[in-house]
């Protein structure tokens, strides 16, 4: 296993919270994948964007608000930036031109300074050109790499970018391309610390206290030379339950996650096994259309506790997740890493299964023969009367036949052919579509 971490340039935005850290990543990456929002310590976790400035490619890491607050969030977050600068190569560091100079601000240098890494100081909401020079004076101590900018109208960029591109060095990728790949489920089942697991980096903030991914996060990751990105999400619980506006909005974007993704990862809790809001979570990424693995997490505690575990577990998925009978299920522990192979080995064999193209005088050769096995379907008085089955260009592949009254195919009708059709061609384990369509121009 190996991360793109490892490959591309890497450029952390740290400071204290609330300076303007995520706002400055959302630039970078023209997007808005951090949350934004004024109120310290949003951004809890480290997140991971490719981006790219006048041609050179390099990944932004946004990071958690630096601080000495002895909250246990503080101190987490302060531990987790400490360990993961070590491995970046520039250092983007955000201060708050309003507020002025302020002791933490020297605490952030001084981080910066004992990783030895090259560094930017960047003074945000400096609002106005006259305003520059002043407020610059204030900063001069940090050295001569210093500019004043504002994020939120966008002034003084050119020079952040011209530094960016000045210090970094060129990079050519030579990866193919591979699915994104979100992981859900409820809170505390352990899905950031599969992230680090997989990652192999302490990338992720893990605690048992629910609700501690509040973003969902993006990073480009790298297995058997074919890049994936791995997104961890907020945990994914009833909206009645959802408690502040920080938790609603990481819900939709969890949700978001989702719609992007091809596949999806849907971590329980092995001590515990599905449950009814487990079984909601994964009808609503089979609405959405997605592959999805279930990831029985916690399986190392979870077998001394049970006996015949793995049968036990079985059971529990074919009793709540019955509507989906061929879920890959793969038993994981993050905590020891077993299974973790595995599990990269099953998104490989899906992500194959997703490309699936089958030539259509063969699908109709599969087609004619399935539809003899059993009674065609009836609209009215009439025989449902088919006349030929294609293959559109959707991910996970989806069909289109032709018939005299599409009306007449029922749910159970479309079942059966959808099973006999994941059997001959291997495509178990993913959500496959039959959509019917009136036939033009047929002798009817």
């Amino acid at each position: 296993m190996s991360s793109l971490q490892n490959e591309y340039p890497k450029v952390a935005i740290i400071g204290r919270p609330n300076v303007g850290k995520s706002t400055l990543f959302n630039i970078l990456t023209e997007s808005r994948k951090a949350v934004v929002k004024d109120r310290p310590g949003v951004t809890r976790d480290i997140q991971i964007e490719e981006s790219e400035v006048w041609g050179k490619q390099f990944l932004i890491v946004d990071t958690g608000g630096l601080t000495e607050a002895p909250d246990t969030f503080s101190q987490l977050i302060r531990e987790q930036v400490c360990e993961f600068l070590a491995d970046v190569d520039l250092l983007l560091v955000v201060m708050d031109g309003r507020a002025g100079l302020i002791p933490e601000d020297r605490e952030v240098v001084r981080i910066a300074n004992q990783v030895g890494k090259k560094m930017l100081v960047i003074v945000n909401k400096v609002d106005s050109a006259h305003e520059e020079e002043l407020v610059k004076a204030e900063f001069y101590e940090f050295g001569e790499e210093l500019v004043a900018t504002s994020f939120e109208q966008r002034r003084g960029l050119s020079l952040m970018l011209e530094w960016l591109h000045k210090n970094l060095p060129e990079f050519k990728e030579n990866l193919q391309k591979g699915p994104r790949i979100a992981i859900v489920g409820k809170p505390n089942v352990g899905k950031s610390s599969i992230v680090n697991a997989l990652l192999g980096s302490h990338r992720m903030i893990v605690s048992d206290i629910a609700g501690t991914t509040v973003d969902s996060i993006d990073t480009p990751f790298i297995y058997n030379a074919h890049q994936y990105v791995l997104v961890d999400t907020a945990g994914l619980r009833r909206s009645a339950r959802r408690e502040d506006d920080i938790e609603i909005l990481s819900a939709f974007k969890s949700q978001e996650s989702i719609r992007r993704a091809q596949i999806i990862l849907l971590v329980i809790d092995g001590n515990i096994g599905p449950t009814d809001q487990d079984a909601k979570i994964l009808q609503a990424i089979l609405e959405n259309h997605k592959a999805v693995i279930l990831v029985a997490n916690k399986s190392d505690t979870a077998k001394d506790k049970v006996e015949k575990y793995r049968e036990w577990f079985r059971d529990r998925v074919d009793n709540e997740l019955h509507f989906f009978s061929d879920i890959p299920i793969v038993f994981t522990s993050a905590l020891t890493g077993s299974g973790l192979e595995m599990l990269l080995k099953t998104v490989e064999e899906v992500s194959a299964k997703l490309e699936t193209q089958i030539q259509t005088s063969e699908l109709n050769d599969f087609f004619f023969e399935t539809i003899r096995k059993a009674p065609a379907p009836v609209w009215g008085t009439t025989n449902v009367k088919f006349y030929y089955l294609t293959q559109t260009f959707q991910k996970p592949p989806s069909f289109i036949a032709f018939a005299n009254h599409p009306d007449g195919v029922n749910p159970g009708y479309r079942r059966f052919l959808i099973k006999n059709l994941k059997s001959r061609f291997n495509l178990q384990g993913i959500p496959i579509r039959i959509f019917v369509m009136k036939s033009r121009g047929r002798d009817e």
